[in-house]
């Protein structure tokens, strides 16, 4: 008798016979998933460790302090201190027109130049009526400055305040603006105050002899603990930024004053 295709005793005529079991291919070797076939001879597994941070190369930076924010809209009094020649009045000027919030600038040499007819001009000698009008204007310069501070006006003042003369000295400043004024000391070196002294005229221009026997003096500011800016290579936005850098630092605490 004619058999089927799918005959020969594999199963029922007509049907295809199922193929035998195959055992499960394990995957290649270095794939993931992949696991080294067993051996009797084969070292356990290292244990896992988490992975170390390069350690980053050394350069030789030095990190430098955080950087100042500035007096920002604080309400100031500010004596800039200074010999002829090194700049006050007019980085005192620029600092005042460029903050913020309302500055004045109030100068002691144009205080005393408000004395017309019988100025003692301190240059043609210091003596009883120079040393007056000194003191005269540097009390209307103070009663100015709290003035203004009063109405919410920050002020600064510019002198040749000396170490180590009390009637041109700190204090009298402090007596006649109060307790919260910031003293800074301006000290370029003595070849650019000589510098800047040959560009003035009139009775601002002093001799090189003067511009030296005050310069040496005011050398008598290092180590009083006061800010002392050497503006010997900054131009005038410089020594304002370092000026306003100085104050931010030398600024009491909040509700200190």
């Amino acid at each position: 008798m004619h058999q089927g295709v799918g005959g020969g005793g594999w199963g029922q005529p007509g049907q295809r016979p199922s193929a035998p079991p195959q055992p499960p291919i394990p995957p290649a070797q270095g794939w993931p998933g992949s696991a080294p076939p067993p051996s009797q001879h084969q070292a356990p597994p290292p244990p896992q460790v988490a992975p170390v941070a390069p350690v980053p190369e050394a350069t030789g930076h030095i990190p430098l302090p955080p950087a100042v924010a500035g007096t920002g809209g604080a309400v100031l009094a500010v004596l800039l201190i200074g010999p002829a020649g090194a700049g006050k009045t007019t980085v005192a000027r620029h600092w005042a027109s460029t903050r913020p919030v309302p500055t004045a600038h109030v100068s002691l040499d144009d205080v005393r130049e408000w004395v017309c007819s019988g100025f003692a001009d301190p240059q043609a000698g210091w003596n009883e009526h120079s040393e007056a009008q000194y003191r005269l204007a540097r009390r209307t310069c103070g009663f100015a400055a709290r003035n203004y501070l009063a109405n919410g006006i920050s002020c600064i003042l510019d002198d040749a305040v000396f170490p180590d003369r009390p009637v041109v000295g700190l204090g009298g400043w402090k007596r006649h603006v109060g307790p919260t004024l910031l003293p800074v000391v301006l000290l370029p070196g003595l070849e650019i105050v000589l510098e800047r002294n040959a560009e003035r005229s009139g009775n601002r221009r002093l001799s090189d002899e003067e511009v030296a026997r005050i310069h040496g003096r005011m050398a008598g500011w290092y180590g009083s603990g006061l800010p002392i800016i050497d503006n010997s290579h900054l131009d005038v936005e410089g020594t304002a930024r370092a000026l306003d850098e100085a104050l931010a630092r030398a600024m009491p605490a909040p509700g200190g004053w």
